[in-house]
């Protein structure tokens, strides 16, 4: 029987995942909230939205991120287990040298922490795990003393250990809500090999496994509220095997859809058109116009959108052959930034 305790929302793009799993927090008037999320972009953006909906945030809601709050209630509070160093000053977010590399687990000073009082960014999870089993699971007691419910957002971007961490909240009482649609895992928590099964879009299979074993259940958002019919059947051929999405963007404008353009015109499509222009890193040309990382714009809506895409990317629209289309779910991200158009520069 699926836990109606834990609920794992998995949404399509546009969804308003965010604002349903941000609603649900508000609801709470008598208990702890903690709200966390991976990147600082998207606590910003749910801590305005609180702002914005309530005047002020709750004084009852917590707003963090996963890993401020993998360091303040799960490294320090119990560190000394496995630890005789003082307090962890920070997470390093740096790959990991060659000396941690090779270092074994039970050498927990190399291994874990850097020469100063900093632990390394992919193995934060796991010292919280290793610490929490050491402890005969304190943190997990002490969070269930603090927090009564755990909301989590972008859920699809957690890997490795982490997910042993949120296992872990999934069978204590505290009741944890998560939002998430596998096809935008374009970040990872961290490069840890650990649960490497589990990682982009196979996020929904962790969580398939979970609910097999009655520790959550899974509800499904299929209708998008940004992008119209024609974007999110373009966004979907990207993952057949994922529900259709149902648009409910019906306004027409006189420009709607997936377009492909020639470089030569991309001026003068600018300047009739404003979109919003998209690139896959810093270095992709974008002929001098000011770009935004796709990855970065995860999250936000425009109206229109024109990508500067890979030669992947390229290949996939000329084709409509997934084995073409290099980071799909960059592509997926990309498309489904816009309301009403989506132009690709070929």
């Amino acid at each position: 029987m699926p836990s109606s305790k834990n609920i794992f929302i998995v949404a399509s793009a546009g969804s308003r995942k965010t604002t349903l799993l941000v609603e649900r927090a508000l609801a709470i008037a008598k208990g702890r909230v903690l709200i966390t999320t991976y990147t600082n972009e998207n606590v910003e953006q749910i801590v305005s939205y609180l702002v914005r909906e309530n005047g002020c945030v709750p004084s009852n809601v917590t707003v963090m991120s996963w890993y401020r709050f993998l360091l303040q209630e799960g490294v320090r509070p119990y560190q000394n287990h496995i630890s005789r160093r003082g307090r962890v000053h920070s997470i390093l977010f740096v790959p990991l040298p060659a000396m941690a590399q090779f270092a074994r687990k039970n050498d927990v000073e190399n291994y874990f922490f850097t020469g100063g009082d900093n632990i390394y960014v992919d193995r934060t999870a796991d010292f919280v795990c290793r610490c929490d089993e050491k402890s005969e699971s304190l943190i997990i007691k002490r969070l269930e003393r603090v927090f009564a419910h755990i909301f989590i957002d972008e859920f699809q971007d957690f890997a490795g250990y982490d997910l042993d961490v949120v296992g872990k909240l999934l069978s204590s009482s505290i009741s944890v809500v998560a939002a998430c649609d596998p096809r935008q895992a374009t970040f990872s928590t961290n490069r840890s090999p650990r649960n490497r099964q589990f990682r982009g879009s196979a996020i929904a299979d962790w969580i398939a496994k979970q609910s097999k074993l009655g520790l959550l259940s899974i509800e499904r958002q299929t209708e998008c509220y940004r992008s119209n019919q024609i974007i999110c059947d373009f966004a979907d051929a990207l993952y057949p095997d994922y529900p259709k999405t149902l648009s409910r963007n019906e306004e027409v404008t006189g420009h709607d859809g997936v377009f492909s353009i020639p470089i030569g015109e991309v001026s003068d499509y600018v300047q009739k058109h404003n979109p919003i222009v998209l690139r896959y890193n810093v270095n992709a040309q974008t002929i001098n116009l000011r770009a935004i990382n796709i990855g970065l714009s995860k999250g936000r809506t425009y109206d229109r959108v024109l990508v500067f895409p890979t030669k992947s990317m390229i290949d996939y629209y000329k084709s409509k052959d997934i084995s073409k289309a290099g980071d799909v779910a960059k592509l997926y991200v990309a498309v489904t930034r816009a309301r009403y158009s989506v132009a690709f520069v070929i």
